[in-house]
């Protein structure tokens, strides 16, 4: 199941939906940078080019997790 949140990015509101499990790494991404989910996802954001920002988060999950296992 989906679960979603609002977050500020770039100026603007905006809301992201991904499971769990996908919200668990990037909090994990961001606890292990000393930085905020936000902070994070914004990064994310801002290198992502055409793709949705949610599909860009979860690549953006697998490859921190991959090279963490």
């Amino acid at each position: 199941m989906l679960r979603k949140r609002s977050l500020s990015l770039a100026g603007h509101t905006t809301s992201l939906a991904l499971e769990p499990q996908f919200w668990a790494v990037l909090a994990g991404m961001a606890a292990e940078r000393g930085r905020s989910l936000t902070s994070v996802i914004a990064e994310i954001d801002a290198g992502r080019g055409p793709e949705p920002l949610a599909s860009a988060c979860r690549v953006a999950a697998l490859a921190w997790a991959g090279r963490r296992a």
